[in-house]
Protein backbone atom coordinates (compact mmCIF):
# COMPACT_ATOMS: atom_id res chain seq x y z
CA UNK A 1 0.00 0.00 0.00
CA UNK A 2 1.17 3.33 -1.18
CA UNK A 3 1.03 6.50 1.53
CA UNK A 4 -0.48 9.50 -0.46
CA UNK A 5 2.47 12.37 -0.08
CA UNK A 6 0.59 14.20 3.21
CA UNK A 7 0.98 10.75 4.66
CA UNK A 8 4.81 10.23 4.18
CA UNK A 9 5.53 13.86 4.81
CA UNK A 10 3.57 13.17 8.39
CA UNK A 11 5.30 9.89 8.87
CA UNK A 12 8.70 11.40 7.76
CA UNK A 13 8.84 13.94 10.38
CA UNK A 14 7.30 11.77 12.94
CA UNK A 15 9.76 8.59 12.14
CA UNK A 16 12.76 10.71 11.83
CA UNK A 17 14.22 11.43 15.36
CA UNK A 18 17.07 13.59 14.22
CA UNK A 19 14.58 15.84 12.50
CA UNK A 20 11.53 15.98 14.64
CA UNK A 21 8.76 18.18 13.65
CA UNK A 22 7.14 21.06 16.14
CA UNK A 23 4.40 19.01 17.61
CA UNK A 24 6.59 15.87 18.30
CA UNK A 25 9.56 18.20 19.90
CA UNK A 26 6.67 19.79 21.96
CA UNK A 27 5.70 16.11 22.79
CA UNK A 28 9.34 15.43 24.07
CA UNK A 29 9.72 18.48 25.80
CA UNK A 30 6.39 17.96 27.74
CA UNK A 31 7.36 14.33 28.71
CA UNK A 32 10.93 15.17 29.55
CA UNK A 33 10.01 18.47 31.62
CA UNK A 34 7.60 15.87 33.75
CA UNK A 35 10.45 13.69 34.34
CA UNK A 36 12.64 15.90 35.99
CA UNK A 37 9.24 17.44 37.52
CA UNK A 38 8.21 14.37 38.76
CA UNK A 39 12.09 13.94 40.33
CA UNK A 40 11.83 17.86 41.40
CA UNK A 41 8.50 16.71 43.41
CA UNK A 42 11.02 14.67 45.55
CA UNK A 43 13.36 17.47 45.60
CA UNK A 44 10.70 19.68 46.87
CA UNK A 45 9.00 17.07 49.72
CA UNK A 46 12.25 16.00 50.82
CA UNK A 47 13.06 19.55 51.28
CA UNK A 48 9.84 20.70 52.92
CA UNK A 49 10.20 17.83 55.11
CA UNK A 50 13.23 18.82 56.09
CA UNK A 51 12.53 22.49 56.97
CA UNK A 52 8.92 21.19 58.82
CA UNK A 53 10.26 18.13 60.95
CA UNK A 54 14.21 18.88 61.81
CA UNK A 55 14.13 22.79 61.47
CA UNK A 56 10.79 22.91 62.87
CA UNK A 57 10.30 25.92 60.35
CA UNK A 58 6.41 27.29 59.89
CA UNK A 59 4.69 26.00 56.78
CA UNK A 60 4.82 28.55 54.57
CA UNK A 61 8.47 29.90 55.07
CA UNK A 62 8.92 25.68 54.45
CA UNK A 63 7.23 25.62 51.49
CA UNK A 64 9.00 28.93 49.94
CA UNK A 65 12.37 27.29 50.84
CA UNK A 66 11.18 24.09 49.34
CA UNK A 67 9.70 25.02 46.20
CA UNK A 68 13.13 26.99 45.78
CA UNK A 69 15.23 24.24 46.19
CA UNK A 70 13.19 22.16 43.75
CA UNK A 71 13.51 25.58 41.15
CA UNK A 72 16.86 25.52 41.33
CA UNK A 73 17.07 21.69 41.16
CA UNK A 74 14.84 21.54 37.90
CA UNK A 75 16.66 24.75 35.87
CA UNK A 76 19.67 22.72 36.33
CA UNK A 77 18.02 19.74 34.93
CA UNK A 78 16.23 21.49 31.97
CA UNK A 79 18.81 22.86 30.75
CA UNK A 80 21.34 19.99 30.62
CA UNK A 81 17.79 17.16 29.62
CA UNK A 82 14.52 19.03 28.48
CA UNK A 83 15.98 21.34 26.09
CA UNK A 84 19.05 20.24 25.01
CA UNK A 85 18.43 21.11 21.63
CA UNK A 86 17.99 24.70 22.46
CA UNK A 87 21.73 25.16 24.04
CA UNK A 88 22.76 28.16 26.29
CA UNK A 89 24.99 30.16 23.96
CA UNK A 90 27.66 31.13 26.67
CA UNK A 91 27.58 31.14 30.58
CA UNK A 92 26.01 34.57 30.80
CA UNK A 93 23.12 33.46 28.59
CA UNK A 94 22.52 30.46 30.77
CA UNK A 95 23.00 32.95 33.79
CA UNK A 96 19.91 35.11 31.98
CA UNK A 97 18.05 31.99 31.63
CA UNK A 98 18.15 31.19 35.34
CA UNK A 99 16.77 34.80 36.08
CA UNK A 100 13.85 34.34 33.82
CA UNK A 101 13.50 30.76 35.07
CA UNK A 102 13.25 32.23 39.03
CA UNK A 103 11.40 34.96 37.51
CA UNK A 104 8.70 33.21 36.10
CA UNK A 105 8.69 29.73 37.17
CA UNK A 106 9.72 30.01 40.31
CA UNK A 107 6.91 32.64 40.94
CA UNK A 108 4.42 30.97 39.79
CA UNK A 109 5.60 27.84 41.89
CA UNK A 110 6.02 30.18 44.82
CA UNK A 111 2.77 32.14 44.40
CA UNK A 112 1.13 29.12 43.59
CA UNK A 113 2.47 26.64 46.47
CA UNK A 114 1.70 29.64 48.74
CA UNK A 115 -2.22 30.65 48.07
CA UNK A 116 -2.69 26.75 47.58
CA UNK A 117 -1.12 25.94 50.61
CA UNK A 118 -2.66 28.49 52.54
CA UNK A 119 -6.09 27.49 51.58
CA UNK A 120 -5.13 23.58 51.98
CA UNK A 121 -3.62 23.66 55.09
CA UNK A 122 -4.35 26.79 57.00
CA UNK A 123 -8.41 27.14 55.79
CA UNK A 124 -8.86 23.48 54.90
CA UNK A 125 -7.10 21.91 57.79
CA UNK A 126 -5.57 19.39 55.17
CA UNK A 127 -2.39 17.58 55.98
CA UNK A 128 1.04 19.93 55.03
CA UNK A 129 2.54 16.89 52.68
CA UNK A 130 -0.55 16.37 50.62
CA UNK A 131 -1.83 19.46 49.83
CA UNK A 132 2.07 20.39 48.46
CA UNK A 133 1.15 17.65 46.30
CA UNK A 134 -1.90 19.41 44.63
CA UNK A 135 -0.21 22.73 44.68
CA UNK A 136 2.69 21.46 42.64
CA UNK A 137 0.41 19.78 39.95
CA UNK A 138 -1.80 22.67 39.68
CA UNK A 139 1.57 24.98 38.51
CA UNK A 140 3.02 22.31 36.37
CA UNK A 141 1.31 22.80 33.12
CA UNK A 142 1.80 26.96 33.34
CA UNK A 143 5.31 26.40 34.17
CA UNK A 144 5.73 24.15 31.30
CA UNK A 145 4.62 27.10 28.61
CA UNK A 146 6.68 29.57 30.69
CA UNK A 147 9.50 27.56 30.51
CA UNK A 148 8.97 26.48 26.37
CA UNK A 149 8.29 30.22 25.53
CA UNK A 150 10.01 32.03 27.44
CA UNK A 151 13.10 30.36 29.21
CA UNK A 152 14.42 28.19 27.05
CA UNK A 153 13.18 29.60 23.41
CA UNK A 154 14.06 28.56 20.08
CA UNK A 155 16.52 31.13 18.84
CA UNK A 156 15.06 32.23 15.40
CA UNK A 157 16.33 30.97 12.69
CA UNK A 158 18.57 33.43 10.18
Amino acid sequence: MKLPECGKLVWGRVSDPPKPGKARQALIHWLKFNVVGGIGIGVQLAALSGFRSFLHLDYLLATVLAVETAVLHNFLWHERFTWTDRPARHFTHSLVRLARFNASNGLVSILGNLLLMRLLVGTLQMNYFAANVIAIAACSLVNFLLSDCFVFQAEPRT
